[in-house]
């Protein structure tokens, strides 16, 4: 493999396994948020130790995610020189701001919530934890604002210096704060991220009550994920379809990968069962048809026109599989998912809750589902657009740095996988430590001396 390809690969294998950190931080904050809000209000010792738990395994997702972060920034300038030379001078603005005002935020009141216990006032504790969820889904808002940037590039002029070198050159930063693609992408990411909190909590929960532990503690765990998982779930439809028509205005060609249409028509149906054709540009099979879905789904119109494969050169075209197996596995997981928590919202309200173990079975292996799915969103969107790093702007082969060597990536391909490798081991061993232990080692008896000198 050459070095664009090993490059393409190091940062898919470092960005995918950041993404497994990131989505529960976005949900699983918001959540604790809630619990220890609702024991300021009622004094009730079970909402305090579902904070501390529920902290206590959000704190070992925050340090893994904030350690496989950075050197996603790095490799900016390691592998993808020529890309950073060419649009830096916009993509660094909200990477920056991102680090300066949202992440400083999260880790300065992270650090206040942790060691906050006995020293500040209730009500102050449980700000710091909220002012760490805002910051947490702030920090999503500037990242996303910049991949949104790099779908639907707006704001920009190109300039030549006196070496005749091209880049971009950001003219409007009001026009990237309101990218349409970028603020749906946003929506889209964090709503996805919150339904990974809900089914980890239910996923654990349920767990638990199999097993007939802290029943009180982890029946209001799971009603509370249920319910949450089950908004978030809708939430993800609603930006999603609103992401769709957004994809078909300013991406054709990874609209017409996600659907594998071939040729350009209006009303386009949308076939339940599908299998594309690559090498002789079809679908092979195209059975169980909804007329016209596809169409209005794209354009809000049954007898709207989505333009087919076969209206771009070939080399301008995404990899029609990838792209087409993960948005339809992506949406399959995610009805499913919904179906889940309907039914957790509802059996989770019986008082008799615990003796449905087939669904609490079920809903234990459903856990990873959504990060399965956060996952296969990121293979539509980033090998949807290629052969574009910076969509109609800068393909991803005229970005890769032109100063290291294949045997350069080849070694940190190997070193990052290594070493991800054994922080995926620590993670997995932590949480599933922590997990299975329950409540049961935390206090609950915390005072504080605010509250005394009231």
């Amino acid at each position: 493999m050459d070095v664009l390809t090993l490059s393409r690969w190091q940062f898919a294998v470092t960005g995918m396994f950041h993404f497994i950190f990131v989505p529960l931080t976005l949900g699983l904050s918001i959540l604790i948020a809630y619990f220890e809000t609702r024991y300021v209000m009622t004094n009730d010792e079970t909402w305090l130790k579902m904070a501390k738990f529920w902290g206590k395994l959000f704190l070992i997702n925050f340090i893994l995610g904030i350690v496989t972060g950075i050197t996603m920034e790095f490799q900016l300038g390691m592998n993808w020189a020529e890309y950073s030379k060419y649009v830096g001078d916009i993509f660094g603005a909200p990477l920056a701001i991102e680090a300066m005002v949202a992440f400083f935020l999260e880790s300065v009141f992270i650090g206040v919530w942790v060691f906050g216990w006995n020293k500040i006032s209730k009500k102050m504790h449980a700000i710091s934890i909220w002012i760490v969820a805002v910051a947490t889904n702030l920090s999503a808002l500037w990242i996303l604002l910049a991949n949104g940037w790099m779908q639907h590039p707006v704001g920009y002029h190109l300039v030549t210096n006196t070496a005749g070198q091209v880049r971009a050159e950001m003219i409007d930063f009001v026009a990237m704060l309101v990218n349409p693609y970028g603020l749906i992408k946003f929506a889209h990411t964090v709503t996805s991220g919150y339904v990974v909190a809900a089914f980890f909590v239910m996923g654990i929960s349920a767990w638990h009550l199999v097993r007939r532990n802290e029943m009180t503690f982890f029946k209001r765990s799971f009603r509370a994920a249920s319910i949450f998982g089950l908004v978030a779930c809708i939430l993800v439809a609603v930006t999603g379809e609103f992401h769709g028509v957004e994809i078909a205005k300013t991406q054709p060609t990874k609209l017409a990968a996600m659907e594998a249409v071939w040729e350009t028509q209006r009303g386009v149906p949308l076939s339940l069962i599908q299998f594309p054709d690559v090498d002789n540009e079809r679908n092979s099979i195209a059975w169980l048809n909804i007329p016209n879905l596809v169409s209005f789904l794209a354009v809000h119109d049954a007898n709207g026109e989505v333009k087919g494969l076969k209206d771009f050169p070939k080399e301008l075209r995404p990899p029609v599989l990838p792209t087409f197996w993960s948005f339809r596995i992506m949406v399959a997981l995610g009805m499913f998912m919904t179906f889940i928590s309907m039914l957790g919202v509802y059996l989770s309200g019986k008082k008799d809750f615990e003796k449905y173990k087939l669904f609490l079975s079920v809903v234990l292996f459903s856990l990873p589902l959504p990060y399965i799915a956060g996952q296969l969103g990121w293979i539509v969107a980033e090998v949807g657009r290629q052969p574009w790093i910076v969509y109609g702007v800068l393909k991803t082969s005229d970005a890769v740095s032109k100063s290291i060597s294949t045997v350069q990536v080849v070694g940190s391909l190997l070193g990052f996988t290594l070493l991800y490798g054994g922080l995926a081991v620590i993670d997995i061993y932590l949480l599933a430590k922590y997990s299975r232990k329950g409540p049961d080692g935390i206090l609950t008896s915390i005072s504080y001396a605010t509250e005394r000198r009231n």
